[in-house]
């Protein structure tokens, strides 16, 4: 899989990225089997092998435990770790967390975004982690306080570069003339079934301050994907002619749906890399066919028409 420079830093990322959210199996780690972390563990290694070079993670991921598995696979293969780059994520914090009253919020003081750091690098066994994002935007956030974690771990040794997730353009231009270091991700859902970046500034945000955009649910949770089964038992017809039209330039490629759509995000000039969250190691690998097709602007526009279920204006 070709590779791509990450924003104005000089990490250089694969065209697509591995998302772990799905690695434990579970939400809870007290739902998570000894079958469930295996499979989790042989995706992480499905996808290393196929070419993914960047990999996704947060402290909410299952509680911590998704990022205790990534670390076990990099004890398994010690080469692993000087070929990829590992990014995570802090600020949400869950419901009963110190205390039992304490409710579902979000977190960017400068004591916990460096403690949830010190936290993700001792479950992953590493001493960095190449990219740190902030995951959702706290409303009490205060960006002197954000920019003086991501300082201290920059200087420490711990953190290589910082990114946001979800973030408004707005709120993206607000945290940026605080930090003393570029911000170079940005992490948003964005797929043929979710558009919005296209038309609220976020994409256009990216192109001009030089922020990789990590498209999150690029596959709108795989009801876009190659398997028919997970799409709606009643499909809205403009999601019907989607995948319809998604499948007629398929066939029309020889490759899966899959492909077309994670192909379609990757023709952007934004450069977008979006991260697959599949366990199965047939989908991985059929993912990372896209990093290789390259759709024409007709075909791009084609599949934009049917996602708007209505022509261009």
């Amino acid at each position: 899989m070709e590779g791509i420079q990450l924003g104005k830093s000089s990490l250089i990322s694969s065209r697509l990225a591995y998302g772990c959210w799905r690695l434990a199996g579970a939400s809870e780690p007290q739902e998570v089997t000894e079958e469930s972390a295996t499979r989790g563990a042989a995706a992480i290694v499905a996808a290393y092998e196929s070419g993914f070079t960047l990999f996704d993670n947060a402290d909410v991921y299952c509680s911590g435990l998704a990022e205790t598995i990534f670390g076990q696979v990099l004890t398994q293969i010690p080469e692993m770790r000087s070929r990829i780059l590992i990014a995570s994520k802090c600020g949400i914090r869950k419901k009963g967390d110190p205390y039992s009253d304490s409710p579902y919020r979000y977190d960017f003081s400068s004591d916990y975004i460096v403690a949830s750091c010190n936290q993700s690098l001792k479950r992953m066994g590493v001493e960095t982690i190449d990219i740190y994002m902030l995951h959702r935007p706290d409303y009490l956030c205060n960006p002197e306080e954000v920019a003086q974690a991501f300082d201290e771990l920059k200087k420490s040794g711990k953190v290589r570069e910082f990114g946001i997730s979800n973030f408004r353009p707005t709120q993206v231009a607000m945290l940026q003339k605080f930090c003393p270091m570029p911000l170079i991700v940005h992490q948003v859902e964005i797929s043929l079934a979710k558009i919005d970046a296209f038309h609220d500034g976020t994409l256009d945000q990216c192109l001009t301050d030089g922020l990789a955009p990590l498209a999150w649910s690029p596959l709108d949770g795989g009801r876009l994907g190659k398997n028919p089964n997970k799409n709606s038992a009643t499909p809205h017809p403009v999601e019907l002619n989607l995948l319809e039209t998604l499948d007629s330039v398929g066939e029309g490629r020889g490759v899966s749906r899959t492909v077309i759509a994670l192909a379609w995000l990757l023709k952007h000039p934004s450069n977008i890399i979006p991260i697959i969250g599949s366990t199965n190691p047939a989908n991985i690998k059929d993912a990372a066919d896209a990093g290789e097709m390259h759709l024409t602007r007709d075909e791009w526009y084609r599949l934009m028409a049917a996602a708007q279920g209505d022509r261009l204006p």
